[in-house]
């Protein structure tokens, strides 16, 4: 049996004010700060082999998986960060209040827009491109996206990065964001475009995986955190 470890980063800038962030770059707070160490005792408490570790371009997130390996006493392991792990692109709502969108546009477009797994928030008329991104090409930057964007980006990776580990015998851990995890849960969990509306990922609560040797889901656990 392997183990598969997803956590979401601990609370950010942009969740504490209760903004869309999505490809934006914003710090942890002092509380995510604290959230994260919290999250990297409980791994340590259950004494999980991490073999390698694996982030998005994003620094909540890879502050986070820092701290963990701090947690860990396992900062040597080797840690690869990819576009791929992205949070989902908001488009044009992000840095906006999420109320005040919802006093705009309305709860139930609202409700669509982050929860629904086709639609897509209002589009950006131009993509930043941050120097982060330069070594890629200028079409993976995207003007926003829907969960099935973000699921369509997110599979090759498990494809080409998680699933050979995984079936190496080697636990993984990902470090990422509320809607990436989603999307990994849903390919991984068979979860339907419907019910996926319902499946929520909490900052810094890891969720662990015990897989077979099909990678099939032997068992799952969210652990608790002090």
């Amino acid at each position: 049996m392997v183990k598969l470890i997803l956590l979401r980063h601990g609370e950010s800038a942009a969740n504490f004010s209760n903004t869309y962030t999505g490809w934006s770059d914003v710090p942890l707070t002092a509380r995510g700060v604290q959230q994260a160490q919290a999250a990297g005792a409980a791994l340590a408490q259950a004494e999980l082999q991490v073999m390698h570790v694996h982030t998005s371009l994003l620094q909540r997130a890879i502050m986070t998986a820092y701290l963990v390996q701090d947690a860990l006493a396992a900062n040597w392991l080797p840690i690869t960060k990819s576009w791929r792990l992205n949070e989902r692109h908001y488009g044009a709502l992000r840095g906006i209040n999420k109320d005040l969108t919802r006093e705009l546009f309305g709860k139930a477009q609202v409700a669509a827009w982050r929860r629904s797994f086709t639609a897509k928030p209002p589009l950006l008329v131009q993509p930043t491109r941050s120097r982060r991104y330069r070594g890629y090409p200028a079409s993976i930057v995207p003007r926003g996206e829907s969960l099935a964007d973000a699921v369509a980006r997110l599979v090759p990776y498990w494809v080409d990065e998680l699933a050979p580990r995984l079936l190496a015998g080697q636990d993984q851990l990902v470090v990422a964001h509320g809607s990436t995890l989603r999307a990994l849960i849903k390919y991984l969990e068979n979860i339907s475009d419907a019910e996926i509306d319902h499946v929520e990922v909490a900052n810094a609560q890891p969720i662990v995986y015990t897989l077979d040797d099909q990678l099939g889901i032997s068992d799952k656990v969210v652990l608790p955190t002090k």
